[in-house]
């Protein structure tokens, strides 16, 4: 039984998240997207004897993602969701005990609530949408083509349609 360690932070002061309630979200986004065979097979645990999996959430303001674009992506605009994926990305993949630690999800809270006017959804909807997003780029999945993304947009949506979201 793969026992799941995820810790967030909320920096973004105008609004308060119900943290424990989206680190429950990911933990069942990331039991969901493993429970898929064509999903686990191409992911970057898929090979490793791990007991643990650990990632972060960094909620923030997108200041906080202009500034962290600039300077870690060399690209000069702000982001509604960064993340790194430093298992996913990392020629030597490192676990340490057990433990597999996939990275960082920083999600800018002011885009949240801005996306979910636009798309006319909840914002507890945008949030876990988004944070459904960065646990499939922790597993090592992109979207540099309308396939790639076609294919990540439709896990999000069932992926979140699991959960009841």
């Amino acid at each position: 039984m793969t026992k799941y360690n995820i810790f967030s932070e909320n920096i973004y002061k105008d609004k308060n998240i119900d943290e424990k309630k989206f680190i429950d979200y990911a933990k069942k986004i990331l039991k969901y997207y493993l429970s898929i065979s064509d999903v686990y097979s191409s992911c970057c645990l898929n090979g490793f004897d791990y007991n643990t999996v650990s990632f972060d959430f960094l909620y923030c303001d997108s200041v906080k993602t202009h500034e962290i674009n600039k300077e870690y992506r060399n690209k000069d605009y702000p982001a509604d969701i960064i993340t790194f994926a430093i298992f996913a990305d990392s020629e030597e993949k490192f676990i340490f005990d057990g433990e597999v630690n996939l990275g960082e999800v920083i999600i800018a809270i002011d885009k949240v609530i801005d996306e979910s006017v636009k798309k006319g959804v909840t914002e507890e909807h945008e949030l876990a949408f988004l944070i459904s997003h960065g646990i499939l780029h922790l597993l090592g999945f992109d979207h540099q083509t309308e396939e790639d993304y076609n294919f990540i947009i439709d896990l999000q949506n069932k992926a979140l349609e699991s959960i009841g979201v």
